[in-house]
């Protein structure tokens, strides 16, 4: 018999309500054959808040576990030996603190720190360009990417400080090209702000330390090709720009999550397909097959997974491991002249990027220009799917079919239990009481004062781990030392000239501004902490190209300031976005306060991930218009918008 390649590690991204459910949730995954972990986090623990601040009002547990200080770390892992475990944390502004729990928890546990496997993914600047949960600016959240890196290097050097991370890039819109440079170009960055925290002997080792987090799309040849031109554009850098000689070190390690972008709220049962195909771009080729694969459910364009929907997607990836004969060749591609060409062209293309990137002085000059561009190819991908130029089966083509019985009965999703937010209050609550708040005080000062000087922050955020600090705290320093930052949205005020198509929109909207008096208003708001603003800008995107005046100041915005500058702006229409399944207590909130602030009048739209029991009852409190992932034909939504806002117009 053949000998076989060893498989990828088996990954499944979970994590949701409690550390003791999210515990529980690991535990039974990995009795399932699941190799390795990989935790979500909620969105307040990346976003640097405890579970009772305002701002995590109705987020706590809903994208993921919340992890507010060393107990809940401790649950999180209850009964999983550490030194044994291949860990991936996705978390970015708060990387170095959620290290420092984990690193706190393998102590307790008796682990030796060094033997310890994982990664953090500890990447700031897609944060800014697409998931948007970042804290400080970019110039400071380099400094403690790197920060986290050096430390590793002498303490845990089998660990990834980092993953670069491409993955929300292709989500965000970009091409292959373009997902290839802006990763690269992050990569590049780090590695230059390394170079000075490192001793120069050790620095080869760092950069083969320095792994990447991929997306992997439908079109699996070309997402096959563009993994292919990954490794090579990655052994050109860091054998010509760092003059690293080892080959070891200039392997392009690479994880991957396929693309949960285009998985359909229509007809999922077909997205168990898509997933499949998606896995065959990262694993058919061997000199670019990834080192560690977690694939999304079938059913997360619905909601939240169920463990039985992540068991399915792991068996996929363990029958084509265990049950084909992939493993027991070499690579399948090479020598293929379609193939050469296909890498090729991906490689000029980003290499052009690169260039350009670089004459702007490199990932963090060009945040504003690479936000933009990411929004305007988003922009035309959606055209494409709107003018059935790309097919997608059941959306735009082949509508019709039967009934899915996978969502029958209880609608096919995990539904999180609302109590679970008090339940985390109370026990961080209880956690505060019992801890040594001279310690903790003691320790945050130590903290701000290396911030403040510069100095690397594990230590002392170990030191404030182990003494009980929260998340909430740690990032509280952050903020003070740092200051705060608001990214970029990608959208102008002014009219793109991609107007073609749009004229009888056009002239809609100017007919109905002629009876309003005035431009009509279109105020667009993410209310909590979603960072996911695709949608949002796309809105907002399409709303401006159609003549509309529009206000779009980004994410993480609250109800207040929402309605705030709904009354500010004398808005005509409120549109807002919330894709982490947090709507009903953030609209609850907004309404009443348009109702407070006399808005009775101005219809409010609403778009997510909106199972139809709660489009109902968000209609029931008064919202317009309920819009999901089916509603992707942004010009309807545009008419609906004129129509709402048509003087003596009913506003449902």
């Amino acid at each position: 018999m053949a000998d076989k390649d060893k498989p990828w590690l088996f990954r499944t991204y979970a994590g949701h309500s409690t550390a003791e459910k999210s515990n529980a949730l690991y535990r039974g995954n990995l009795a399932k054959g699941q190799t390795g972990l990989s935790v979500a986090f909620d969105l307040p623990t990346q976003t640097g808040y405890d579970s009772d601040h305002v701002l995590a009002r109705g987020e706590v547990g809903k994208v993921g576990v919340p992890i507010c200080h060393l107990g809940d770390m401790r649950a999180l892992f209850d009964r999983i030996p550490l030194e044994q475990m291949n860990t991936s944390m996705t978390i970015n502004a708060t990387a170095p603190w959620l290290l420092s729990l984990y690193i706190a928890v393998a102590e307790e546990q008796g682990a030796d720190i060094a033997r310890l496997q994982g990664t953090v993914q500890n990447d700031l600047i897609k944060e800014y360009l697409s998931r948007g949960t970042y804290i400080c600016p970019p110039r400071p959240s380099l400094a403690m990417i790197t920060d986290v890196a050096a430390f590793t290097r002498e303490h845990l050097p089998k660990w990834n400080p980092m993953n670069v991370c491409s993955y929300h890039l292709q989500e965000a819109g970009a091409t292959p090209q373009q997902e290839l440079a802006y990763a690269l170009a992050t990569a590049i960055a780090v590695l230059d702000g390394l170079r000075d925290k490192v001793p120069p002997k050790s620095f080869p080792e760092m950069v083969g330390r320095i792994s990447f987090f991929v997306n992997a799309g439908i079109r699996f040849v070309t997402e096959m090709c563009k993994m292919r031109a990954f490794t090579e554009l990655w052994n050109e850098i860091t054998r010509d720009r760092y003059g690293i000689a080892d080959e070891k070190y200039r392997r392009f390690r690479y994880g991957v999550q396929v693309n949960s972008l285009g998985l359909t709220e229509q007809q999922p049962e077909n997205n168990v397909y898509r997933i499949l195909l998606e896995m065959l771009a990262v694993t058919l080729s061997r000199n670019a097959r990834a080192r560690a694969v977690q694939l999304p459910a079938w059913n997360e364009a619905l909601g939240l997974p169920r463990p039985w929907d992540q068991q399915w997607s792991l068996r996929m990836q363990q029958i084509l491991a265990y049950e084909t004969d992939l493993l027991e060749y070499g690579d399948l591609f090479d020598g293929n002249p379609a193939i050469a060409a296909k890498v090729e062209e991906l490689k000029a293309g980003a290499r052009d990027e690169l260039r350009l990137l670089d004459e702007m002085g490199g990932a963090i000059a060009a945040i504003d220009y690479m936000k933009a561009r990411l929004v305007e190819s988003n922009a035309e991908r959606l055209g494409r799917i709107e003018t059935n130029e790309t097919v997608v089966v059941g959306v735009n083509r082949w509508q019709g079919g039967e009934p899915s019985p996978l969502t029958a009965g209880d609608g096919g999703i995990m539904v999180v239990d609302p109590a679970v937010e008090q339940d985390q209050i109370a026990r961080l609550r209880a956690w505060r009481a019992a801890r040594d708040e001279g310690a903790v005080q003691l320790a945050l000062g130590a903290l701000r004062d290396a911030a403040r000087r510069g100095e690397n922050v594990m230590p002392g955020s170990i030191a404030a781990a182990k003494a009980g600090a929260t998340t909430g705290e740690w990032a509280g320093v952050m903020r003070q030392v740092h200051g705060e930052y608001r990214g970029p949205t990608g959208v102008s005020a002014s009219p793109s000239n991609r107007t073609e198509g749009l004229e009888e929109i056009r002239e809609a909207v100017d007919a109905v501004s002629a009876r309003l008096g005035r431009r009509l208003k279109f105020v667009v708001g993410k209310p909590g902490l979603d960072g996911h603003s695709n949608g949002a800008e796309q809105i907002a995107f399409r709303a401006r190209d159609c003549g509309m005046d529009i206000t779009y100041e980004g994410i993480r915005l609250t109800p207040e300031q929402i309605v705030a500058r709904a009354v500010e702006e004398d808005a005509h229409v409120v549109g807002l976005s919330i894709l982490s399944g947090s709507h009903l207590p953030l609209i609850e909130d907004l309404m009443a306060r348009i109702r407070a602030a006399g808005l009775d009048h101005v219809p409010v739209i609403v778009g997510g991930i909106i199972p139809d029991e709660d489009a109902a009852r968000l209609r029931a409190m008064g919202v317009a218009r309920v819009y999901t992932p089916k509603d992707f034909q942004l010009n309807t939504i545009m008419m609906d918008i004129v129509a709402l806002v048509e003087p003596g117009a009913e506003a449902a």
